[in-house]
């Protein structure tokens, strides 16, 4: 029998990226891939049990993150959710000191792919060296990286003068987006995210600049999404690299069984859930990276209010907050008790996605939070914060999909904002085709077997081509879409998920 692949897995320490890694992981081993994916200790502690029975296949390596000097991050500091956004910059000197001991470990190894992250740049160098071959595989969405990750304009220098300018050249299309589009950021976002690419920082090379080097780099791209979804962007993306672009699929995870809790403040949660109507209960849910402020969290709370609604807000106290009750505005859980919840701290996401109550989720419109509401059929109330999260919450409003806050030019929001968003996503007749869509979603996102069968066992067959690859294919230089081996993925995508969305009725998108 032939020697299993083995495929070492390099994420950037953000859980953000860390789960979708994790997911491609378990995946590949279901479909008899070896893994080692690799972090630091606490993280992967931190990180899902693997299943048992890909216990042989999947294997967590864990390298220290070295020290730095002066104690410059906390102790016990591995993770972006770790520091304050301040020292982001510092914990990249960090990482990339593990540069090291991983040059060693796939000099060991000599695995049969390497697949990175954004971040580790160096890792290039280190596959050129021991004749690796890499993929960069990208946790945000296709429309997402095909804004920012024109490799032309991530370097300061002449591509980027020409093509981006200035963080005003980030609130319209850009001109390599060859259809009609609405996706671009509004002005009090462009600044931050122009800043967050070219900006230098203590790491000693900008982000723009490790993208680049990685796209440069790599010999194909692997992307966490989907003809049926991004199929145009995922075309353009191929074409703006100039290198195979491989949709992975979405990753879903598996639908979880209904837990019993029926102990403790859970087990009175979920009881409140089965008392509520199907589809009537907002899930509101920020994640943990970006850190809201005050204003911000007392206005989604009167907004929550003023709309009248049911929900179920799993909220993690603030560091602002001097305890749980300072976290919201006063007398706010008292006079919405009747008909809402706030949770703080840790909650079993996937197990209230699920629940039968929950019709539609509030949040900040990351990739991996989209992919997980719309498994469910849910509507999408985005308020959108960083990086990624305007582009999708646009792309999402374009396709019909989703109705955003609206914001004041200052990038504020009101809690009157927040009610007309909510009323219109989850009760008006204005927002029924938004519910239709939803549900329409569900039939895509949700279809493990188009995602592990389909796009996974494309993508493990693209493995197994390695050795064709090198003979030319994996440095082509050309863009067009039919001279890359990947256009079988999306005449094959369509055809399998068309027979799929044809049995069940459904027209989507």
């Amino acid at each position: 029998m032939a020697e299993k692949l083995h495929i070492v897995m390099l994420p950037w320490i953000a859980f953000g990226h860390m789960i979708p890694f994790f997911q491609l992981s378990i995946d590949l081993a279901k479909a008899g891939i070896k893994v080692s994916f690799v972090s630091t200790p606490r993280n992967i502690k931190r990180l899902p049990k693997i299943p048992p029975s890909l216990a042989d296949l999947v294997k967590f390596v864990e390298f220290p993150l070295p020290s730095l000097d002066n104690d410059i991050l906390p102790e016990d500091g591995e993770a972006t959710v770790d520091i304050p956004a301040e020292k982001i910059e510092y914990l990249k000197i960090a990482y990339d000191l593990l540069q090291h001991p991983l040059k060693q470990f796939i000099a060991d190894q000599l695995p049969d792919w390497i697949i990175i992250d954004m971040i580790p740049y160096w890792m290039v160098e280190i596959a050129r060296d021991k004749k690796v071959p890499l993929i960069h595989f990208s946790v945000f969405s296709a429309v997402a990286y095909v804004f920012l990750g024109h490799p032309e304009c991530l370097l300061v220098g002449d591509g980027q003068k020409r093509l981006r300018p200035s963080w005003t050249s980030m609130t319209s299309k850009p001109e390599w987006v060859d259809f009609p589009s609405s996706v671009a950021y509004r002005n009090h976002e462009a600044v931050g995210v122009f800043e967050w690419i070219y900006k230098g920082n203590a790491s000693g090379i900008t982000d723009g600049e490790r993208v680049s080097k990685i796209l440069h780099g790599c010999q194909a791209l692997a992307v966490r999404s989907c003809a049926e979804f991004e199929g145009d962007y995922l075309n353009l993306f191929e074409r703006v690299i100039g290198k195979p672009v491989i949709p992975v699929g979405l990753l879903p995870q598996e639908k979880p069984e209904r837990k019993e809790f029926t102990d403790g403040r859970w087990g009175e949660i979920f009881k409140w859930l089965d008392d509520q109507k199907p589809k009537s209960v907002v899930f509101v849910g920020f994640g943990s990276e970006y850190k809201l402020t005050r204003d911000q969290v007392y206005e989604i709370a009167h907004g929550l209010e003023l709309s009248g609604l049911p929900f179920l807000w799993a909220l993690r106290k603030p560091g602002w907050a001097n305890d749980d009750l300072d976290a919201l505005p006063s007398g706010f859980g008292e006079r919405t008790s009747d008909r809402g919840i706030v949770c703080m701290g840790w909650a079993p996401q996937m197990e209230i996605l699920g629940h039968p109550s929950i019709g539609g989720s509030l949040f900040h419109s990351g990739w991996g939070s989209i992919i997980e509401s719309l498994q469910f059929g849910h509507t999408l109330i985005l308020l959108p914060f960083i990086i990624d999260q305007p582009l999708n919450a646009r792309y999402l409003v374009e396709k019909g999909s989703g109705v955003e806050i609206k914001r004041g030019e200052d990038g504020s929001f009101t809690r009157d904002g927040v009610a007309k968003a909510l009323k219109l996503a989850m009760v008006s007749a204005e927002g029924k085709s938004l519910r239709e869509k939803a549900g329409e979603a569900a039939a895509i996102f949700g279809n493990q077997k188009l995602h592990q069968d389909y796009y996974i066992g494309q993508f493990v067959d693209f493995l197994k081509k390695k050795r064709w690859m090198f003979e030319g294919h994996g440095h082509s230089s050309q863009g067009r879409f039919d001279h890359h081996p990947c256009w079988r993925f999306y005449l094959g995508a369509f055809i399998f998920s068309s027979i799929e969305i044809w049995n069940k009725n459904l027209h989507f998108w």
